[in-house]
């Protein structure tokens, strides 16, 4: 029986240990950037007194960030899944829209304040290898991939290179939206909307206007040369 409750009081206090590595992490990502913080900042931070502590734990700094990305992901693609249910067959492609942006936005409110999540995404898709992991962690997930199977199917007809441009687009604004506003709330800056709610609401607005504009001639021909 000792020796099981020693195991036990042993696994909380690695899982302990673990949380309080991520919550830092994420935190000083966030508000530094990912390579200007290194393990063992993060690991004196957390109140380790063995500064190699994220390494015996997590590993590399790239394992780190990805341990990161899956506690959050985890609950989005719960929120993603309950809404996926009752979206139903819609042609609608606002409501896919929605459907991509208000997990993220109900997750984000549910974390209460401060928050740093938003921002530590913002400063990983700035590194192509870390936005990779991110990019990876978003489609490995089911409710995800169903989610943008049903806007395509709600798409008006584009220009493959339009399609592409404006996905990029929508993936920035979800993104830096979320970060500038979780950056305002944590300087106590007013922010243009009163709620995560009523924030996801008008970038879905934005978006949805986005994907429904209208293409001018010259993208219709191909675009032009990349200049000014």
């Amino acid at each position: 029986m000792a020796g099981r409750t020693g195991r036990v009081a042993r696994a909380e206090q690695v899982g302990a240990t673990r949380e309080a590595i991520l919550t830092t992490a994420e935190r000083l990502f966030a508000e530094h950037g990912v390579y200007a913080v290194s393990n063992r900042q993060v690991s004196e931070a957390a109140g380790q007194g063995n500064n190699a502590a994220v390494g015996y734990h997590f590993g590399t700094k790239t394992d780190l960030v990805r341990a990161i990305a899956q506690r959050h992901s985890e609950r989005i693609e719960a929120l993603r899944a309950r809404q996926l249910a009752v979206l139903g067959g819609s042609t609608d492609v606002r409501d896919w829209v929605d459907c991509l942006v208000r997990p993220l936005y109900d997750h984000l409110a549910a974390l209460g304040s401060p928050t740093w999540y938003a921002r530590f995404c913002a400063q990983v898709t700035t590194d192509p290898a870390l936005r990779r992991i991110v990019t990876e962690e978003s489609l490995a997930s089911p409710a995800l991939r169903a989610i943008l199977a049903g806007r395509d199917r709600c798409m008006p007809e584009l220009p493959p290179e339009v399609r592409a441009e404006r996905g990029d687009m929508a993936r920035q604004l979800i993104v830096h939206t979320a970060a500038e506003r979780e950056r305002a709330l944590a300087g106590g800056r007013p922010t243009p909307r009163a709620s995560w709610q009523d924030a996801a609401d008008g970038l879905v607005d934005a978006i949805v206007g986005m994907w429904l504009a209208p293409v001018t001639p010259r993208a219709r021909r191909g675009g032009g040369t990349g200049g000014a």
